[in-house]
């Protein structure tokens, strides 16, 4: 997985709250394999009309080169499926902005590469304003926790463990291994001190 310090890209709005992993992706499809692409699969139901077509209003389908969405409060809550996230990332999203996300559903973004960007609800209301049902480029800057759509710049939250991981294209295993050094350090500091608590070595 690459890493990356600084996207720019087109965003997009979609003003919804509590938007869950069912409707990011219904479990129907989830017995695809994944090298077959999830892209297809986002928001499946929503982004189609009662005959199965591609609703033409629909944000997604008007906007396909979108690589920032813009979303409401809560966003990714539900069920702990990571094929949610494999769905954006597999449609080209990089990053998904929000007042608050499911805490599973963040956390598996992070470890595949997609950006949870926390931002206040007062924040959220203003990019939803500035987007409308247009497109428009956004900068991302994960160094300093700052977005710039347009003339506005706005900060977000994220994790610091999180940065580092975006930035290398670490995942959790990645991380760990980051610190081998200082995890070798301790566990031999501990074996000095308290000798009698390991096992003795086998005859």
């Amino acid at each position: 997985m690459a890493g990356w310090s600084t996207y720019r890209g087109s965003a997009v709005s979609l003003p919804l709250a509590n938007v869950d992993t069912d409707q990011l992706i219904p479990a129907r499809f989830m017995s695809a394999p994944r090298s077959e692409g999830y892209g297809k699969f986002l928001l499946h139901d929503m982004r189609r009309d009662d005959s199965g077509a591609d609703s033409a209003d629909f944000v997604l389908n008007r906007h396909q080169e979108a690589g920032v969405l813009v979303a409401g409060r809560n966003f990714g809550s539900g069920s702990s499926r990571e094929a949610a996230v494999y769905a954006l990332v597999d449609a080209g999203f990089r990053a998904v902005i929000a007042p608050a996300f499911g805490d599973i559903f963040a956390s598996n973004a992070v470890n595949n590469g997609l950006l949870p960007a926390q931002v206040t609800a007062e924040d959220a209301e203003v990019l939803h304003a500035t987007l409308g049902k247009d497109c428009a480029e956004m900068t991302i800057d994960l160094e300093t926790g700052v977005m710039t759509l347009g003339n506005r710049s706005i900060p977000f939250q994220l994790r610091d463990s999180w940065r580092t991981k975006l930035i290398n294209g670490w995942d959790d295993i990645d991380l760990t291994l980051h610190h081998a050094g200082a995890i070798a350090a301790y566990k031999d500091k501990r074996h000095s001190q308290t000798p009698w608590a390991w096992p003795s070595a086998a005859d």
